[in-house]
């Protein structure tokens, strides 16, 4: 509910110098307006252009011949007007916030550590930790050994040791010079020279690097960076690696010392080689997976270093950017800016993607229920580099036992993004006008999908959000039950009698991730993964089918055994559904009604929310003819003309 003052009020009418009073001689009186009035009028400027009236908007409505309806119609196609639809339904869904994990996948981080140079000189050397690499002392770690710089180097820690330094024959043979994508924009030419602006007027605030990325140890602008010659590889393709080393057996271990000993300078032992690179040595595998970090050896981060982003440590998840906070400073420095981790660069794309998606069905006054089906989105730089590299470094890994090396049938096909954004450019927008055959609107977005990790959060949030409906538990009690079915276990059935055959629509979308798992490869009704005599699944199956459900006949997807019709229609399946349900065109109405009257919605206003519901049914479940109804109507007026002093006292609860 918006409630302002009497003096805050009267201070917005008197930029006019007359609000409130008579006209003067020869005026019009149509042009004199009441209190109420300027209540109304800056409610609808904050609503429609996201801040209160100006002076010259002020005058212009004092007119005789102001028109209120034209006017709501001309801010209803302009900016201001999708922006505020659209935070409806990030507040919702909490969208903004993101999710609390921390993003980090190995084929995609280039972490640091610091050796010393020829001379002694202090230099940064990138890597990526678990790269596959031929030599055996340094295969999975860091590119130098720790007798060639003194360190040993922890994983995701700085590194331990005395330094030395390393003779530049073993630096030119373990590393190479490079011009990166985040300092250079023609990074892909052989020699870059065009750097990107970091500061000035052409800089660009959402493309911040972090000042350690840009400067040396001491403390000189960086030119070129050092990387492993391995991470500098730039094929698109590989092949599977396997070292053929016989791992050493364990000795018995003295006491108080390890379990095993581990080869000198290294914190883990060396990488076994997987079993499906065993069995597959020399075929292709696609760089752009997550496997071909562990599975190859030819495989980096591509020209420039662009499937990569950079983080100035060698910890878990360092620090690479530098994103505006939400804390705004003043006139002179609207918003501060805070060195952001790479999970942080990360979903903070995935947040506005959501963004600009909301704001393209809103101003363009599309069928809502394209907010669950559409299968455009729109991307810009960093998104594009997320969706060719980033999404695709989560998969695959407990999915080779089923074949599946890499993404086959991603939620978003890297085939339809643009081909010209490079991964800097945050202020180019580009709309993809279908981005697969799995997609569905918010439902298949990243930022929903970390956000709600599990199947049944997926559904939940979507249920409450869009249909406006809660789980409420029933009378039943809840009694010790080994009923692994909790559609009819008692004390349970009430809720998850529909949730479950919700939740079933997330079956191929693994949890916590959004990784596709494709009808070929995981089959709902698996034979493989058939109970054996002992009643038990298969190893490799338990990850991927649920031996509650499964029998001597075949093993069952997890999450689909409410409903094999919804698991087999995946995620734009549930999207369908929901849109079709009835309570979908009402719940919107009437989440989009509270926002606007600033409160909750009572019984009083059932004939409100009826009129408004035929309004936008007959207008094709179109926003701008609801909102443009809504603003129009006797309810919004007086939800806006409460004085403070009833607002204080709760009157109007």
């Amino acid at each position: 509910m918006r409630a302002w003052g009497l003096a805050g009020l009267l201070g917005v009418a008197a930029l006019c110098g007359h609000a409130g009073q008579a006209p003067a001689q020869g005026a019009n009186p149509a042009a004199a307006r009441t209190l109420d009035d300027y209540r109304h009028f800056r409610a609808l400027s904050i609503d429609l252009l996201g801040r209160t009236p100006t002076r010259q908007e002020l005058t212009d409505f004092e007119r005789p011949d102001f028109k209120q309806e034209a006017w709501i119609d001309k801010r209803l196609t302009g900016p201001g007007y999708p922006e505020r639809l659209a935070r409806i339904y990030m507040d919702a869904l909490r969208l903004e916030v993101g999710p609390a994990f921390a993003y980090t996948p190995a084929s995609v981080i280039l972490r640091r550590q610091l050796v010393k140079g020829p001379e002694g000189e202090e230099l940064y050397v990138y890597y990526r930790q678990g790269q596959r690499r031929r030599r055996d002392v340094t295969d999975g770690e860091f590119c130098l050994s720790q007798a060639e710089t003194g360190l040993s180097f922890p994983l995701a820690g700085i590194a331990v040791g005395e330094s030395k330094p390393v003779p530049q024959q073993i630096l030119d043979e373990r590393t190479v010079v490079v011009r990166p994508w985040w300092l250079y924009r023609d990074f892909e030419a052989p020699h870059a020279t065009v750097r990107l602006p970091t500061e000035g007027k052409n800089a660009d605030p959402l493309f911040v690097p972090v000042d350690e990325l840009l400067r040396d140890p001491d403390k000189s602008p960086t030119i070129e960076v050092r990387v492993c010659r391995e991470e500098a590889q730039t094929a698109d393709v590989g092949a599977l690696f396997s070292s053929g080393r016989t791992p050493a057996p364990a000795k018995a271990p003295k006491p108080g010392a390890p379990t095993a000993d581990l080869p000198r300078g290294r914190f883990r032992p060396y990488p076994a080689d997987d079993a499906y690179a065993k069995a597959h040595v020399g075929d292709p595998i696609s760089c752009r997976s997550a496997g071909a970090l562990t599975m190859s050896a030819d495989c980096g981060c591509g020209p420039g270093l662009r499937h990569c982003l950079p983080g100035d440590s060698g910890t878990n998840n360092p620090r690479a950017f530098s994103l505006p906070t939400r804390l705004p400073l003043g006139l002179d420095l609207p918003l501060g800016s805070t060195p952001q981790t790479v999970s942080d660069w990360y979903k903070f794309w995935w947040t506005q993607e959501a963004a600009r998606f909301l704001g393209y069905l809103f101003s363009a006054d599309r069928d809502f229920r394209e907010v669950l089906a559409a299968h455009y989105s729109f991307v810009n730089g960093p998104l594009a580099a997320f969706y060719r590299t980033g999404a695709p470094a989560s998969c695959c890994d407990r999915e080779k036992a089923f074949g599946m090396i890499e993404s086959t049938e991603p939620l978003f096909d890297p085939k339809a993004l643009p081909t010209d954004l490079a991964p800097f450019d945050t202020r180019t927008w580009k709309m993809v006008p279908d981005r697969g055959a799995h997609a569905a609107g918010l439902v298949t977005m990243p930022v929903f999908l970390a956000k709600y990790a599990s199947r049944r959060s997926r559904a939940a949030a979507l249920y409450t959000t869009f249909l406006c409906r809660n789980f409420v538990a029933g009378k039943e009690e809840l009694t010790p039950s080994q009923e692994p079915n909790l559609t009819v276990r008692p004390g349970c059935a009430s809720c998850h009698a529909t949730l479950e055959p919700l939740a079933a629509y997330f079956s191929r979308v693994e949890e916590a991730n959004w990784t596709f798992l494709p009808a070929w490869r995981f089959p709902l009704r698996n034979l493989t993964c058939k109970k054996n005599a002992q009643g038990r699944l298969p190893g490799f199956c338990n990850v991927f089918y649920d031996g509650d459900f499964s029998d001597a006949t075949a093993g069952v997807l997890r999450g689909a055994y409410a409903s094999l019709d919804h698991a087999a229609a995946g995620a734009a399946g549930a999207a369908v559904a929901l849109g079709d349900a009835p309570e979908f065109a009402a719940c919107a109405v009437q989440r989009v009604t509270s926002s606007f009257l600033g409160r909750p919605l009572t019984s009083d206003d059932d004939d409100l929310l009826t009129a408004l519901g035929s309004e936008f049914r007959r207008n094709g479940l179109r926003m701008r003819p609801l909102v443009r109804a809504i603003l129009l109507s006797d309810a919004y007026r007086r939800s806006n003309n409460i004085s403070s002093a009833i607002w204080r006292r709760g009157d109007h609860e």
